[in-house]
This record gives structure tokens, C-alpha cells and sequence, in this order.
């Protein structure tokens, strides 16, 4: 029988079967090519039989078609078709192309859970993985020991290894979306570091924060470690995790291929199936990305697995990075997921991951009008009530609750503050932590030189261009 139009083999949402062979019997197997096919319906199956078009005269269970009746066997079928717009049968595996999905055709809500893989909210364990937040300053100079320095999260060990300058920088990798990284450069060389010299870059974690990884059990998590580097030195380093609560560690290398040249890396870390995180708000794990050292830490071979403490296996690719006033070394766009394969950077709202640096440390106010992110400017501190009649005390609440009661860090000097009272301004230099501080608010005190009435109130202002006054409750 010939076709009317198109060849119905051409036309997107009709499939040809292979015709029938009647031998007298009701029910026949539908076949394409040779190979049984099931189709979706019996309405959605047209076929001809010695020129007539055969309509619900026939049922259809699996690759069966029942006519009711027996079918001649000197019957001739023309065409069995299959129609309907999504019946035919699925892709193959990676056929559909980018430019065959619509705009905004896909949600969340048509995803199979699991779906896409490392997607969930909060997916990185690092905060502030893209170096914006920088609450104490952009640049601090003649580093010479650990301790936080301006990127929020991100500490500073070092023993013995010259002299730096560390700063938020503007250098970014191109087209990421990334606005600030970290830069270390080094200022005083240590070209033949001691033994015992150490520098590395690091960030810490709550155990509480890591639950949900099953360390200790046996479907513990892998983690996978992606970061932006930029070197001028083209060479391999090592970057490593530490267990605090179960004295465990793993390191890995990493290669620099290009000098002065952005560049991602990704490593994966085997789950712990031995040990569990403590689950507390105390430090548990660390990661970090050694810079220097001495060869008290870069004589062993790591395993590459979690393994107990070793010092002499810490750092076996050294970057030897003071061994030159020329070396600098950018970091950003890190992230620490679990799974083993790593996904596009996790970019949080502003306001959020400053939140989320807040619980660690909180800038309250900063008189400085330039080199902070963010820069508050602020005069006023609170309202003080004068305890004794050299003391007063000044109740301040945090933004979020910290991760643990808090202590005063702050930029002092000779009458740097004031309390404003009776009409009298009465300068002093310093706050001192008072009993009664908690997590979400605190209570500071002047540590000298005012006069009042006891029960009297003012106002106590931050005075000096260079006070600072912040709250830390770092791990």
C-alpha cells in the first residue's frame, strides 16, 4: 500500500514494525527488526490488513496483539506503524546536547533526587573558600609568626621561615567569577630553612560540621579538595589533611605546571573508616597547603591514606617558598566536598558567608577608613552604666552566636576610647572582658581612667582614627 505524504519512516514520532505473517491463527508477537517490541498502547498502533485499516478490532498485552478472531493465513498485512508524540523508544546514552533543552526547562523539581551529583546546600565545608570576607584588613606586613592576618578562616603557621606579607588581592583567575584571593609574598628569605622551620596556610573545621561525612563507619564519605593556585614557581607541593581528634593525617602532591599562571587542581581523600569526628564545636580537621619547611617534615613518604601522625611525612614536595624574595603564592576558589568527583564553586550571598565568618570573628567597630573589608567607620559602641566609680560596663550583641564565649580583640592605646556621662567626657585606653559573657552577647568594661557616680549612664565612643574593637572566637 503505498503512503500518502511523507514515508512514514521519516516522521519523528512514528515508528515502522515489521509486518505480520498470518497463518491463521488470532494473536501474533509484534517485532522490530527482528526483535520483540512492546508497545505503549493498543490505541496507539495503526495497521492495514489486505487494505483495510484495522480499528479497536484487537487488544494488545506486552508484544502480543490479539484480533479475536483467527486471521486468515492468505491475509496480507500492509504496515503495523507505532505513533505518538514521546513513545518512541529513549535516547542513547549522551545524545541529548545542551542545545536540544529549553531555557529554564529544567528544575529542581523535575531532578530525581541524587541526580546531580555534590549539589545540596552548604555543599562546601570551607568558609569563605573565595577569600571575600577580610574583617581585621586587606594587608598586613613583616609576618613573622601564626596567627590570623586579614582573609577571614585562613591562618598562617609559620616557624623559622623569613618574613611575609599577606594580602587580599585582586588577582583572580579569569572568567571564574571570583573577585579577591589570597597572596602570600614573601619579604626576608629563609634560603636554608632549620629543621624544624614550618610554614603553611590553613583552615580549620568543627567536628560537629562533619558529621554527616560517617567517619569511623564503613560507609564513610570521600572527600574532594578543588582550589585556584598561582605561583611563580612551576612545581610540586603537597597539601594535606590533619585529624585532630584522632592524632590521623593524609597527605597529597600536587603539580604547579605553569610560573605565574592560574591554575585549578582537585584531589581526592579517602573516607576515614576507622575514626569518628568528635561532635562538638572544637577543632576536628584542618586542611593544609604546606609553603616551606624544614627537612624535619619532607624526609618521609606519605601513604597517601589516612595514617598516624608523622612529622617527616607532613611536606615531602616542598614549594620552598622563602627561599626568594621573589616567591608569591595566590590561593582561592577552594572548596572541600564530599563525593569523589568536584563540582562548580559554591558562591554564597555576601551577607552570608560574612554571617558565617562571624561566628569565628566579629569586627564590632573599626575606625579605620581604609585597607578593611568591611569598613564600619562607626564612633559609637553602646550604652555604659558606670559599676564602680572608676568602671563602667557596656552590653554589646553579636550578629549570630558565636562558636564559643568570645574574647576582646581589639587596637588600643593612649586614650583611644571614651565614656560620655554628666555632660563629662571621660577618656581611657582599653576594654576588659567582664563575667556573664555568652555566645550571642557580651559585657566589656574600661580598664582605667573615668570617673562617675555609680549607676550613672553615657555613651562610649571608639575616638582614635586607628581603634578597633572585635570579638574572636577562633578554633
Amino acid at each position: 500500500m503505498p503512503y500518502i505524504g511523507r514515508d512514514t519512516d521519516k516522521i519523528s514520532n512514528v515508528e515502522v514494525l515489521d509486518n505480520i505473517t498470518f497463518d491463521g491463527s488470532s494473536s501474533y508477537t509484534l517485532q522490530k527488526g527482528g526483535s520483540n517490541f512492546t508497545p505503549s498502547s493498543a490505541n496507539t498502533l495503526l495497521l492495514s490488513i489486505d487494505g483495510v485499516v484495522q480499528a479497536g478490532n484487537f487488544t494488545v498485552s506486552g508484544s502480543t496483539i490479539d484480533f479475536g478472531t483467527a486471521v486468515a493465513g492468505t491475509s496480507t498485512c500492509d504496515f503495523v506503524l507505532h505513533y505518538g508524540v514521546g513513545l518512541i523508544t529513549a535516547p542513547s546514552d549522551g545524545s541529548v546536547t545542551e542545545a536540544k533543552i529549553g531555557t529554564g526547562a529544567v528544575t529542581s523539581a523535575k531532578l530525581a533526587s541524587g541526580a546531580v551529583p555534590n549539589q545540596s546546600a552548604f555543599k562546601n565545608i570551607i568558609i569563605n573558600g573565595d577569600m571575600s570576607i577580610a574583617q581585621r584588613g586587606t594587608s598586613v606586613s613583616s609576618i613573622t609568626g601564626a596567627d590570623y592576618y586579614t582573609v577571614d578562616r585562613w591562618q598562617i603557621y609559620m616557624a623559622n621561615s623569613g618574613t611575609y606579607t599577606q594580602s587580599q588581592s585582586t588577582d583572580v583567575p579569569s572568567g571564574q567569577g571570583f573577585a579577591k584571593s589570597l597572596k602570600m609574598d614573601c619579604t626576608t628569605a629563609a634560603a636554608s630553612p632549620i629543621a624544624g622551620a614550618q610554614l603553611y596556610l590553613r583552615t580549620k573545621f568543627e567536628g560537629q560540621n562533619l558529621q554527616y561525612l560517617k567517619y569511623g563507619t564503613s560507609s564513610a564519605e570521600s572527600m574532594t579538595l578543588s582550589f585556584w593556585v598561582k605561583c611563580n614557581k612551576a612545581t610540586t607541593a603537597s597539601v594535606q589533611l590533619q585529624d585532630h581528634d584522632n592524632s590521623k593525617m593524609v597527605t597529597k602532591s600536587y603539580i604547579i605546571n605553569s610560573a605565574d599562571t592560574w591554575e585549578k587542581k582537585t584531589i581526592t581523600f579517602n573516607g576515614n573508616t576507622s575514626n569518628s569526628f568528635t561532635n562538638d564545636a572544637n577543632l576536628s580537621l584542618d586542611v593544609r597547603w604546606w609553603l616551606e619547611s624544614g627537612s624535619d617534615f619532607t624526609s618521609g613518604t606519605p601513604s597517601g591514606d589516612w595514617e598516624a601522625n608523622d612529622n617527616t611525612k607532613r611536606n615531602n614536595n616542598n614549594l620552598a617558598l622563602s627561599s626568594s624574595t621573589s616567591n608569591e603564592f595566590y590561593i582561592t576558589g577552594v572548596q572541600l566536598e564530599a563525593g569523589t568527583s568536584a563540582s562548580d564553586f559554591e558562591f554564597l550571598p555576601f551577607g552570608v558567608n560574612q554571617q558565617r565568618c562571624q561566628r569565628y570573628y566579629y569586627t564590632f567597630v573599626d575606625k579605620r577608613t581604609s585597607g578593611v573589608s568591611p569598613v564600619t567607620e562607626q564612633n559609637s559602641i553602646g550604652t555604659g552604666v558606670t559599676h564602680y566609680g572608676n568602671q563602667m560596663v557596656v552590653s554589646i550583641s553579636m550578629p549570630v552566636n558565636m562558636r564559643t564565649i568570645p574574647s576582646v580583640d581589639q587596637v588600643t592605646g593612649t586614650d583611644y576610647f571614651q565614656y560620655y556621662h554628666d555632660q563629662t567626657g571621660d577618656n581611657f585606653d582599653s576594654f576588659n572582658n567582664i563575667s556573664g559573657n555568652g555566645v550571642t552577647s557580651m559585657m566589656i568594661s574600661n580598664t582605667n581612667q573615668i570617673s562617675a557616680t555609680v549607676g550613672t549612664c553615657g555613651i562610649v565612643y571608639a575616638t582614635n582614627a586607628a581603634a578597633v574593637v572585635a570579638f574572636e572566637a577562633e578554633l
